[in-house]
């Protein structure tokens, strides 16, 4: 009897490990593969401590859209430095899409809570008056900059959660003056148009230099929705925003 009893409990401990090794065998696996995932992701970013990226995920995935939906377009970039970028047009940025990003390390944790208080209301609204709420983010332009360069527009906490290690990879690899170097030239500002330089030309027939504080005050009016823009560059709003990103231009800190 005893030795039977002890021939069960051996088989339960058998079980338990063999169930144990279906679990845990995948989840080490994942943890493997996750930890190289992010390894790949810090060597992508040093090596932009010498090379100029030649595209952003989002990019590469936006040229498959448009040429699958229309047809292949025009595609309008040219990579320039850092020093012929007007100061007109990264004082704008600044002041439109990430007034501390010459302090923060990466990531407004006060701008995200406040985005997402502002999220709640607008859903609350929505649900009252059935309506698809706006959603507002909390994004820094170096959070804009991972997304951009290494992730797709899907919104899952997955995704954020990556969106927000790699702001924090690039901040500790690179420069402030390079994070708004790179960026400034891969974000979108139309279809097919991406980067200041391509911006400056197709806009106001001009090199990025010289972009006027009204010029590049409207170009920073875009980013959020630079597709709707480019169709309605007469638009009311986009002119008073542009007033509002003007005034401010002064005071935004250059890195």
């Amino acid at each position: 009897m005893a030795a039977q009893r002890g021939g069960q409990a051996g088989g339960s401990r058998s079980a338990v490990r063999r169930l144990l090794g279906l679990v845990w065998r995948p989840l080490a696996w994942a943890l493997v593969a996750g930890v190289a995932l992010q390894l790949f992701f810090v060597a992508r970013i040093a090596l932009m401590l010498v090379l100029d990226p030649a595209s952003t995920t989002f990019q590469r995935s936006e040229a498959y859209r448009l040429a699958t939906q229309s047809g292949p377009m025009p595609w309008k970039q040219q990579w320039v430095p850092y020093e012929q970028i007007s100061v007109h047009l990264k004082r704008a940025v600044i002041a439109s899409e990430d007034a501390l990003f010459a302090t923060h390390g990466g990531v407004d944790w006060n701008a995200i809570e406040r985005a997402r208080e502002r999220n709640a209301r607008a859903s609350e609204r929505s649900q009252r008056h059935n309506r698809t709420p706006r959603v507002v983010g909390g994004s820094t332009i170096t959070q804009q900059l991972a997304k951009n360069l290494f992730l797709t527009g899907e919104r899952t906490l997955l995704r954020k959660g990556q969106e927000l290690v790699l702001a924090l990879m690039l901040e500790s690899l690179l420069s402030k003056e390079r994070l708004l170097e790179i960026y400034l030239n891969h974000v979108e500002w139309g279809a097919g148009i991406f980067g200041a330089e391509a911006a400056a030309q197709h806009y106001y027939k001009k090199p990025a230099a010289r972009l006027t504080p009204r010029e590049a005050a409207r170009l920073a009016v875009m980013l959020p929705s630079p597709k709707f823009f480019e169709r309605r560059q007469n638009s009311a709003y986009l002119e008073r925003r542009a007033g509002t990103i003007a005034a401010r231009m002064a005071g935004a800190q250059l890195p």
